[in-house]
């Protein structure tokens, strides 16, 4: 399979998607660190940032159902071939590892908002949502710090990613990977 091969890249739907996906993780990453730095009195931090960062999370999700949907229905291209083995295995979980979080990451932002007993629930653009789960604020402590480990695990993951395809595009041309995704 060579670069001008169609089967090279990923499908335009599956390419928007990461895309998409990794402008809102990266947002929602600044904006959650941002958020929890500002002293509890900041006006915007409860009224607009945390709403803000559970819709967006809460489309994250969506957006990993839809792209984990599309992918297991879709012939997706082969790794190239001049990967070694470490490369292809790394590279692999480290992409599941992702999806994973993009799904799991959210879901227990969720827990922990729908669990606080003073939550003010959790909104998607005009629309509350149902908490499914009772208040209970030893759960939201759990919640939160799985919440904040996971996120910051995704960061580091997504940071390895990147790593990984500057790699190949600088250091290993005649595997670089960036074209499969552009």
């Amino acid at each position: 399979m060579t670069r001008s091969d169609p089967s090279y890249r990923y499908p335009l739907v599956l390419r928007v998607l990461h895309w998409l996906r990794a402008a809102l993780i990266l947002g929602l990453l600044a904006l959650g660190v941002t958020m929890t730095l500002l002293p509890d009195a900041a006006p915007a931090k409860f009224a607009t940032l945390y709403p803000l960062h559970k819709q967006f999370g809460v489309l994250v999700l969506l957006v990993a159902l839809v792209q984990l949907g599309l992918r297991a229905r879709t012939a997706l291209p082969a790794p190239p071939a001049g990967l070694k083995p470490w490369e292809r295995h790394l590279s692999h979980a480290v992409h599941r590892a992702m999806l994973v979080l993009a799904v799991v990451v959210p879901l227990m932002g969720y827990a922990m908002s729908a669990s606080y007993a003073q939550s003010d629930g959790v909104p998607f653009f005009g629309v509350m949502l149902p908490e499914l789960l009772p208040k209970n604020d030893h759960a939201f402590e759990v919640f939160r710090l799985l919440h904040k480990a996971l996120a910051f695990t995704l960061a580091g993951l997504v940071a390895l990613h990147v790593a990984g395809v500057v790699k190949h595009r600088l250091f290993d041309k005649a595997n670089d990977v960036l074209p499969r995704m552009l």
